[in-house]
Protein backbone atom coordinates (compact mmCIF):
# COMPACT_ATOMS: atom_id res chain seq x y z
CA UNK A 1 0.00 0.00 0.00
CA UNK A 2 1.35 3.41 -0.90
CA UNK A 3 1.37 6.31 1.50
CA UNK A 4 -0.95 9.22 0.59
CA UNK A 5 1.89 11.44 -0.65
CA UNK A 6 3.23 8.67 -2.85
CA UNK A 7 -0.17 8.16 -4.51
CA UNK A 8 -0.38 11.82 -5.50
CA UNK A 9 3.27 11.92 -6.55
CA UNK A 10 2.58 8.99 -8.88
CA UNK A 11 -0.15 11.12 -10.46
CA UNK A 12 2.38 13.95 -10.86
CA UNK A 13 4.85 11.50 -12.42
CA UNK A 14 2.20 10.50 -14.96
CA UNK A 15 1.95 14.18 -15.89
CA UNK A 16 5.75 14.41 -16.18
CA UNK A 17 5.69 11.48 -18.59
CA UNK A 18 3.20 13.39 -20.78
CA UNK A 19 5.56 16.35 -20.83
CA UNK A 20 8.45 14.14 -21.94
CA UNK A 21 6.32 12.57 -24.67
CA UNK A 22 5.71 16.10 -25.95
CA UNK A 23 9.43 17.00 -25.89
CA UNK A 24 8.94 19.25 -22.87
CA UNK A 25 11.08 19.07 -19.74
CA UNK A 26 9.34 16.23 -17.86
CA UNK A 27 7.95 17.89 -14.78
CA UNK A 28 4.43 17.20 -13.56
CA UNK A 29 2.24 18.73 -10.88
CA UNK A 30 -0.99 17.87 -9.11
CA UNK A 31 -2.86 20.30 -6.86
CA UNK A 32 -5.06 18.72 -4.21
CA UNK A 33 -7.74 20.20 -1.95
CA UNK A 34 -7.79 19.54 1.78
CA UNK A 35 -10.59 17.03 1.13
CA UNK A 36 -8.30 14.98 -1.10
CA UNK A 37 -10.02 16.07 -4.32
CA UNK A 38 -7.63 16.66 -7.20
CA UNK A 39 -8.27 20.23 -8.33
CA UNK A 40 -5.83 20.22 -11.23
CA UNK A 41 -3.12 18.24 -13.00
CA UNK A 42 -0.55 19.76 -15.32
CA UNK A 43 2.81 19.26 -16.98
CA UNK A 44 5.42 21.59 -18.40
CA UNK A 45 4.24 23.22 -21.62
CA UNK A 46 6.65 26.12 -22.10
CA UNK A 47 7.46 25.09 -25.68
CA UNK A 48 3.92 24.22 -26.77
CA UNK A 49 2.51 27.43 -25.31
CA UNK A 50 5.53 29.57 -26.25
CA UNK A 51 5.28 30.78 -22.67
CA UNK A 52 8.18 31.03 -20.21
CA UNK A 53 5.65 30.75 -17.36
CA UNK A 54 4.24 27.47 -18.71
CA UNK A 55 5.67 25.43 -15.85
CA UNK A 56 3.63 22.53 -14.48
CA UNK A 57 3.14 24.26 -11.12
CA UNK A 58 1.89 27.52 -12.67
CA UNK A 59 -0.48 25.70 -15.04
CA UNK A 60 -1.89 23.60 -12.19
CA UNK A 61 -2.42 26.70 -10.04
CA UNK A 62 -4.16 28.53 -12.90
CA UNK A 63 -6.50 25.61 -13.58
CA UNK A 64 -7.32 25.13 -9.89
CA UNK A 65 -7.96 28.85 -9.36
CA UNK A 66 -10.36 28.85 -12.31
CA UNK A 67 -12.09 25.75 -10.96
CA UNK A 68 -12.67 27.17 -7.48
CA UNK A 69 -13.07 30.77 -8.75
CA UNK A 70 -10.47 32.10 -6.33
CA UNK A 71 -6.82 33.01 -6.74
CA UNK A 72 -6.19 32.00 -3.14
CA UNK A 73 -5.57 28.26 -3.06
CA UNK A 74 -5.90 27.96 0.69
CA UNK A 75 -5.55 24.58 2.41
CA UNK A 76 -4.22 22.91 -0.74
CA UNK A 77 -1.21 20.70 -1.36
CA UNK A 78 0.89 20.97 -4.49
CA UNK A 79 2.69 17.81 -5.58
CA UNK A 80 5.49 18.39 -8.07
CA UNK A 81 8.10 15.97 -9.37
CA UNK A 82 11.01 18.43 -9.14
CA UNK A 83 11.78 21.17 -6.62
CA UNK A 84 10.03 24.37 -7.73
CA UNK A 85 12.00 27.27 -9.19
CA UNK A 86 11.99 30.87 -7.95
CA UNK A 87 9.11 31.88 -10.26
CA UNK A 88 6.93 28.98 -9.16
CA UNK A 89 7.70 29.47 -5.47
CA UNK A 90 6.72 33.13 -5.79
CA UNK A 91 3.37 32.08 -7.23
CA UNK A 92 2.94 29.36 -4.58
CA UNK A 93 3.48 31.92 -1.83
CA UNK A 94 1.07 34.42 -3.44
CA UNK A 95 -1.57 31.69 -3.81
CA UNK A 96 -1.17 30.73 -0.14
CA UNK A 97 -0.73 27.04 -0.92
CA UNK A 98 -0.45 25.27 2.42
CA UNK A 99 1.99 22.49 1.50
CA UNK A 100 4.46 21.69 -1.27
CA UNK A 101 5.49 18.08 -1.73
CA UNK A 102 8.25 17.45 -4.24
CA UNK A 103 10.29 14.52 -5.46
CA UNK A 104 13.78 15.41 -6.68
CA UNK A 105 15.86 18.45 -5.77
CA UNK A 106 16.90 20.84 -8.54
CA UNK A 107 20.53 21.92 -8.04
CA UNK A 108 20.35 24.45 -10.90
CA UNK A 109 17.02 26.20 -10.26
CA UNK A 110 15.61 24.99 -6.93
CA UNK A 111 14.01 27.53 -4.60
CA UNK A 112 13.36 25.23 -1.63
CA UNK A 113 16.92 24.81 -0.45
CA UNK A 114 19.00 23.80 -3.45
CA UNK A 115 19.88 27.39 -4.39
CA UNK A 116 17.42 29.57 -2.49
CA UNK A 117 15.01 28.69 0.28
CA UNK A 118 11.78 30.59 -0.20
CA UNK A 119 9.99 28.49 2.41
CA UNK A 120 12.35 29.78 5.07
CA UNK A 121 12.19 33.44 4.05
CA UNK A 122 11.12 35.31 7.16
CA UNK A 123 10.27 38.36 5.06
CA UNK A 124 7.49 36.53 3.23
CA UNK A 125 3.98 36.69 4.68
CA UNK A 126 3.27 33.00 3.94
CA UNK A 127 5.38 29.93 4.67
CA UNK A 128 4.14 26.69 3.13
CA UNK A 129 5.02 23.39 4.73
CA UNK A 130 7.61 21.56 2.63
CA UNK A 131 7.94 17.80 2.23
CA UNK A 132 10.83 16.69 0.04
CA UNK A 133 12.02 13.40 -1.40
CA UNK A 134 8.72 11.65 -2.13
CA UNK A 135 9.38 9.11 -4.92
CA UNK A 136 12.71 10.89 -5.33
CA UNK A 137 14.46 8.15 -7.31
CA UNK A 138 11.67 7.94 -9.91
CA UNK A 139 11.38 11.71 -10.18
CA UNK A 140 15.14 12.05 -10.64
CA UNK A 141 15.30 9.19 -13.15
CA UNK A 142 12.68 10.64 -15.50
CA UNK A 143 14.36 14.04 -15.69
CA UNK A 144 17.87 12.62 -16.00
CA UNK A 145 16.79 10.27 -18.80
CA UNK A 146 15.23 13.19 -20.67
CA UNK A 147 18.37 15.33 -20.53
CA UNK A 148 20.63 12.36 -21.27
CA UNK A 149 18.60 11.65 -24.43
CA UNK A 150 18.59 15.32 -25.37
CA UNK A 151 22.38 15.57 -25.03
CA UNK A 152 22.75 12.39 -27.09
CA UNK A 153 20.57 13.83 -29.85
CA UNK A 154 22.52 17.09 -29.83
CA UNK A 155 25.82 15.19 -30.21
CA UNK A 156 24.41 13.16 -33.08
CA UNK A 157 23.34 16.35 -34.89
CA UNK A 158 26.80 17.94 -34.76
Amino acid sequence: MTRPHEKMMLAALAQAEKAGQNQEVPIGAVLVAQTGEILAKAYNRTIALADPTGHAEILAMRAAAQKIKNYRLLNTTLYVTVEPCVMCMGAIIHARIARVVYGAPDPKWGALGSIYNFADGQKFNHHPEIIAGICEARCRAIIQAFFRARRGAEKANR
